[in-house]
């Protein structure tokens, strides 16, 4: 790695949280010349890339720096190096510099670009900088909630990939996805919520945050359920309830285990074909009290995609008919070559074309790839 480009790394690393870009920035025109240096991030609804400093959105989807965000790859264009903010497969925007002399450039600029991104995962949570710049409107109070329960969009690791989105983006209310791994095991838990505004945004925090408390726990994926279950039970008292789809996936087997409380579906895409996978429809959480849950189980192959869809997605409606099965089947097929993140975003594009503007009722769509076990 050359010297300039562990200072600019260096200078990342050490930059307060408000001067981040602005560090980089003037460390890239010291050592590379570049006297332009801008931070391109993509908005809640993954449809427009922001400056952080104002000015213009990035819409156009041929855009270079569209290019660069899909392809997460550095992009050459007219003088002008994009390159992918990055870090574990969150994916953040695009650092924007000019001049630049050639395409042979951006590899050491790319570097930098990924140390950027992991120092904007660090201090995101102390400030509000970075989330104030990525909206391109103001989110209801509900979507605030749920955007900050959020783990994150997407996520890349040796075994899996995956993400999620959940529409009306800047509306939503109770639907809404977790995750996590360690490693060994990726816990996944798609939530189709009930109610309206921050009534329902509450309830779906409750609910998370009940099943965090579980797996944390170390239980096992049925006994996560019946607690989170009792949970919002003992303070609705059957008043208020929500599905859930609970899944486990074992990244050294493949073996999938799966609870089904009410849920959201769950597809398989294997070799270009689309499934829905017979889960055995147990009780919402919190409809009543003490409900047993119990677990399924499901063998992945090497190469296998799942998608989680809330109903929201299937009961869409446009102008005379509803989304529905045929073509949420159709659009599963066509993601076969993309990326989860990629995949999503295709599907929710084109069920907003569908409806022909924002959805009226909240969907969550979280795509997972099982790339197979890894040493």
């Amino acid at each position: 790695m050359s010297e300039p480009v562990d200072r600019a790394r260096a200078a990342v690393t050490a930059a307060p949280v408000d001067l981040l870009t602005t560090r980089v920035g003037a460390l890239l025109e010291r050592e590379y010349g570049i006297t332009d240096t801008e931070l391109l991030q993509v908005d809640y609804r993954l449809a427009a890339l922001i400056p952080l400093t104002g000015g213009e959105e990035v819409t156009a989807p041929g855009h270079p720096a569209w290019r660069c965000f899909d392809h997460q790859s550095p992009v050459y264009a007219n003088g002008t190096g994009y390159l992918p903010v990055s870090m574990r497969g969150e994916q953040r925007g695009v650092l924007r510099v000019a001049p630049v002399t050639g395409e042979e450039q951006l590899a050491g600029l790319a570097e930098i670009a990924t140390a950027l991104a992991h120092e904007l995962a660090a201090v995101d949570a102390g400030t509000d900088v970075y989330r104030t710049a990525r909206r391109s409107r103001r989110l209801t109070l509900a979507a605030e909630v749920q955007w900050e329960l959020l783990p994150g969009r997407s996520r890349l690791r040796p075994s899996f990939s995956l993400a999620g989105q959940l529409e009306p983006a800047y509306a939503v209310r109770g639907d809404s996805f977790d995750w996590s791994d360690d490693g060994e095991r990726v816990w996944l838990a798609t939530i189709n919520g009930m109610g309206e505004g921050v009534t329902a945004s509450m309830l779906t925090t409750l609910a998370t945050c009940a099943l965090r408390n579980a797996r944390r726990a170390g239980i096992p994926l049925a006994d996560q359920a019946a607690l989170a279950d009792q949970a919002i039970y003992d303070l609705h008292r059957g008043d208020q309830y929500l599905s859930t789809l609970l899944l486990e996936l074992d990244l050294r087997s493949g073996l999938l285990t799966a609870v089904d409380a009410g849920s959201p579906r769950l597809v398989l895409l294997r070799g270009g074909e689309v499934s829905v996978q017979p889960l055995e429809a147990q009780f919402p959480l919190g409809m009543f009290e003490g409900t047993d849950y119990r677990e399924q189980h499901l063998q992945l192959q090497r190469g296998d995609r799942l998608f989680m869809i809330s109903d929201g997605v299937v009961e869409a409606t446009g102008r005379s008919a509803r989304y529905g099965e045929t073509a949420l089947d159709r659009m599963l097929r066509r993601t076969s070559p993309l990326t989860p993140l990629d995949a999503v975003r295709s599907l929710l594009g084109d069920l907003r074309a569908f409806v022909a503007g924002d959805l009226t009722d909240d969907a969550v769509v979280v795509c997972l790839d099982w790339l197979g076990p890894q040493p």
